[in-house]
């Protein structure tokens, strides 16, 4: 087999769990092309891959107008089909990545178990042995299917050497040296009911000084500039705040040298878990058997609520989701990683 086109778009987080099907794909057959198709949040870290030849940028927010189709449609069509594949893998699964499956020329299409809106009509969904496991897996057993034994489980990322350098004077200009132990929290997601309270991350932050270590607040967007204010307003000695003042590259070699992790079930604490760095992931509506820090499931710390796992992007009964989970808890977890 000599060229795979991979559909992976999109979050940040499902992006990270698929990774390992490049290393994968490149185990089996040393000598192929591997084409990833993915959105502009997680163009970065596709690029960081030395097991991804090519990465072709899919803009959604251009085809969404009529003249914006007839425009854009063409040029993808035309780069896609720049190659002949064996075989094309929607490890999407949905409407949109099934469109641009449909695009590449393979004998073989393949998609993961659980495909939505029509997509399982253009690939062919694998139930493999992990169906009802963790993500990663059902991910990899679409490489299986292919014939690729997946004798290792390989997230690697090489941060090129100039965002290396950056991201320790981004650490510098912030008040640190990256040298001495650090522990990222990871304050933001997606969904309002993954994020542990502000008050319990500045409390966590504070205790974390007491030990030695520097908490180091990560994050983008708005919400989590809001969060990390608040967070540092409520602590007695504001942790070191990089919410918003790093690229992907220059957070995962944060990632990469942090003595630990802790965070939701968000793309910077799986991130942190695919480079191997001790990570602890608090979690509520999501459970660590399909989505826990994959590696090192024993580090997830689940609330203790009869309606966990509910699956639910805001909480039907208004509950704080994660308020239940006590800064106690993570740091005796964190004694517990030594």
């Amino acid at each position: 087999m000599k060229n795979f086109l991979i559909v992976k778009l999109s979050a940040i987080g499902d992006v990270i769990h698929a990774l390992p099907v490049a290393y994968a794909l490149k185990e089996a057959y040393p000598d192929c092309h591997i084409t990833w198709v993915v959105e502009p949040p997680a163009f970065d870290l596709v690029n960081m891959s030395p097991y991804i030849d090519e990465v072709i940028l899919f803009e959604k927010k251009k085809f969404k107008s009529l003249g914006g189709f007839l425009r854009e449609y063409g040029p993808m069509k035309r780069k896609i089909r720049q190659r002949r594949y064996d075989a094309v893998l929607d490890l999407q699964g949905l409407f949109k990545s099934a469109a641009i499956a449909r695009l590449g020329q393979a004998p073989v299409k393949l998609g993961m178990c659980n495909m939505r809106e029509l997509s399982d009509k253009i690939s062919k969904p694998v139930i493999g042995p992990n169906a009802n496991g963790h993500i990663v897996e059902r991910y990899l057993d679409v490489a299986r299917a292919l014939g690729c034994p997946v004798k290792e489980v390989r997230f690697t990322l090489e941060v090129p050497e100039r965002e290396a350098d950056l991201a320790q004077k981004i650490f510098a200009q912030a008040g640190a040296n990256m040298a001495n132990p650090y522990v990222v929290l990871a304050i933001g997601a997606n969904w309002p009911n993954k994020r542990w309270p502000a008050e319990n991350f500045a409390r966590l932050a504070d205790k974390l000084y007491d030990r030695k270590l520097i908490p180091v607040l990560v994050g983008g967007g708005v919400v989590d500039e809001q969060r990390a204010a608040e967070i540092c307003s409520y602590s007695e000695v504001p942790p070191l705040n990089l919410v918003g003042r790093t690229n992907f590259k220059q957070l995962t070699y944060i990632l990469q040298n942090a003595r630990l992790t802790v965070g939701g079930d968000t793309g910077p604490v799986h991130l942190s878990a695919g480079m191997g760095t001790k990570t602890i992931m608090l979690m509520g509506p999501t459970d660590a058997n399909r989505n826990g820090p994959y590696g090192q499931l024993e580090n997830a710390i689940e609330v203790d609520r009869p309606c966990r796992y509910c699956w639910k992007r805001a909480c039907p009964k208004n509950f704080d989701c994660l308020q239940n989970i006590t800064v106690e808890q993570v740091l005796e977890k964190i004694e517990e990683l030594g």
